[in-house]
Formats: C-alpha cells, sequence, structure tokens
C-alpha cells in the first residue's frame, strides 16, 4: 500500500478518534438516541402457483407475492400526545431480475397524531376503516380469491380517525379527498366511511358502510353495508361477514382459523350472488395450511376451489368456463 495513504489514515483515525472521544454518550442518552431512529422494515414474498379452468387452459406461474419494504417512526410532541408516519412501497417484483423498475407504487404511506384521550387521526394512504371493520375473511389470505371488496372508497386520499376503546366500543370515520387535480376520478366527490367495532372478552362485532360516491368508475353510488363477527375459542378463531350493496351483490364469508404450535391451517368459504337480472352467483373455497420456520419466515399451502352460474366466470389461456382451482405453494421473509 502506498505510505502517503497509511500515513493519512492513521492521522484520520487518530483525529477520528479524539473527536469520538469528545462525543461520548452515557448508556442512556445512546439508548434514546437509537429510540428516535426510524424503523425498517420489510419482507420477500415468492409463490409458485398452478391455475386451472376446466373448459379454458391452465398455468403455472412462480411470482412475487407481494414483497414490500417500508419505514416508519413515532416521537412524543407533547405529554400524552403521540405523532407519527408510516411510507410503505411495493412492486418490487423480486422475481424478475430484468425489470427495469420496481419499487414504484406506494402501499401504505400516511402522516397522524394520536393520544389516549382523544384516539388517533391519520392522512395519506391507508387501509380503509370499512376494510378493517369488516373485511376479514376477504383480507386475510395469501393469494387471494376473486370475491369480496364489495365497496369501492379506495385507499388513497383519506382522512381517518379512530377513537379510544370506550368499554369495548371503537368508533372509527374516514372521508377521501376527490380534488379537481385527480386525475384517477371522473368527478370531485367526498365519499365517507363509518364504523363501529365492539370486543368483549372472546366476541368482537363490526358494522361499517361505505358511501361508495368516490367518482373512481365502480357500479353505482349506492350505499355498502357491511357486519362481521369474530369469537375466539382457545387456539381457534371463528368469523362470520355479511355485505350488501342494492343493484351490485351480496357478499358472504364465513372462515375458522386453528392454531398448533408454528402452524395454523384456516378453511373458509365465500358467496357472492350478484343482484341483477341473471342473479349469478360464484363461490370459493379456500383451505390454508402455515408453518412458521421462524421469527422472520413462514412457509404455507393454499388450495382454492371455485364454480359459477356464469359458464363465462373464469378465463384462462383464451377460454372460458365455469370453474376454476388454485394450488400455491409460498414463502415469505420478513424482519
Amino acid at each position: 500500500m502506498n505510505k502517503k495513504l497509511i500515513a493519512s489514515a492513521v492521522v484520520a483515525a487518530t483525529f477520528s478518534g479524539a473527536a469520538l472521544a469528545q462525543e461520548t454518550m452515557s448508556a442512556s442518552e445512546l439508548a434514546a438516541k437509537m429510540d428516535s431512529m426510524p424503523t425498517v422494515y420489510g419482507n420477500i414474498q415468492y409463490v409458485i402457483k398452478h391455475t386451472n379452468v376446466d373448459g379454458g387452459g391452465s398455468e403455472v406461474e412462480h411470482a412475487d407475492n407481494g414483497s414490500t419494504i417500508g419505514v416508519k417512526h413515532d416521537h412524543e410532541i407533547a405529554p400524552g400526545i403521540t405523532g407519527f408516519f408510516k411510507l410503505e412501497l411495493e412492486g418490487l417484483a423480486a422475481d424478475d431480475k430484468d425489470r427495469e423498475s420496481g419499487l414504484e407504487d406506494v402501499d401504505e404511506a400516511y402522516i397522524g397524531i394520536k393520544g389516549d384521550s382523544f384516539g388517533q387521526i391519520w392522512v395519506g394512504s391507508d387501509d380503509s376503516i370499512y376494510e378493517v371493520a369488516v373485511d376479514e375473511v376477504a383480507q386475510f389470505h395469501e393469494v387471494g380469491s376473486d370475491i369480496g371488496f364489495n365497496y369501492d372508497t379506495g385507499e388513497g386520499d383519506l382522512v381517518q380517525y379512530m377513537s379510544p376503546s370506550l368499554s369495548g366500543l371503537t368508533i372509527g370515520a374516514a372521508v377521501q379527498i376527490n380534488g379537481d387535480g385527480d386525475s384517477q376520478i371522473s368527478k370531485k366527490s367526498y365519499p365517507w366511511q363509518l364504523a363501529a367495532m365492539y370486543e368483549m372478552d372472546a366476541l368482537e362485532l363490526a358494522f361499517a358502510v361505505d358511501s361508495n360516491d368516490g367518482g373512481r368508475g365502480g357500479d353505482n353510488n349506492e350505499n355498502s353495508y357491511g357486519l362481521r363477527g369474530s369469537y375466539n375459542l382457545d387456539n381457534l378463531r371463528l368469523t362470520a361477514s355479511y355485505e350488501t350493496r342494492k343493484d351490485v351483490a351480496d357478499v358472504v364469508g364465513l372462515m375458522g382459523v386453528y392454531t398448533m404450535g408454528a402452524n395454523q391451517f384456516a378453511l373458509s368459504y365465500q358467496l357472492r350472488d350478484e343482484d341483477t337480472a341473471a342473479g349469478d352467483k360464484n363461490d370459493t373455497v379456500i383451505l390454508q395450511a402455515l408453518h412458521n420456520v421462524s421469527d422472520h419466515m413462514y412457509v404455507y399451502f393454499e388450495g382454492y376451489l371455485s364454480g359459477s352460474d356464469a359458464a363465462d366466470e373464469y378465463t384462462l389461456e383464451g377460454a372460458s368456463g365455469d370453474e376454476q382451482s388454485i394450488a400455491s405453494v409460498g414463502a415469505v421473509y420478513y424482519f
């Protein structure tokens, strides 16, 4: 190595050491410094999925199943009042090395304040109040079926509020601000959501409504109404949900989740009954077996059996059919 470089390195190390000695922090100061740093988290999700449509085609796909990376932070603004933010990006496409871009999609991005006395209010993109209150069965699975989401209001441009628990009762509200300059909408509008959630021991009950007048497409501006009930029996959780929207559809969800050590087994049923002249119905039975390999990794199997009254409900390789089956195995590493 060049002697001048060695000498420079020694001098730099000497001055760095002196500066570090002058700025030595106590253990409590160091802990406070670490606590003030934002938390970085993320996951890589892979899935191998085989899809078959009766009367159509079949395909095998290896895919990124929603890998994300994010950062979050909170701090005390005043005694009893905390400010917080979260930014989570998706679109990593971890299965495609040759992809020219990635992480271009925002999954969650919001800021807010919370306190024990008034609850929390936050602004930005996040799961909506209606979704959190009612949509447990549709949101639970890793791959996901085509049934659920019987509402239009999305997860962006939201101002949301959640009250503190009042003897087990929590009230939530949200409004989506669709302004004149929003290119994703067809009209200026302010769709809203309201929800009430009650917990008592092992029982959970929830009711929510979505006004659906966001101007982002959709079927109509009729309200969506949703109900959910869940009950926890030691290692078994049972959930039932019902959603209705005039001139669109009724959606029913049933699910049982059993946890045994590092293993989780789930069986669910979803039914969508179209509120149209034809009155077509389609339903899906889903089986999941999941194993937690460690605190940061799990693997799973999910199987889907779907059927419909409509002969062209499912399309694959240019052909359609009224029955579809999906078998998938996946792995997730998260930190």
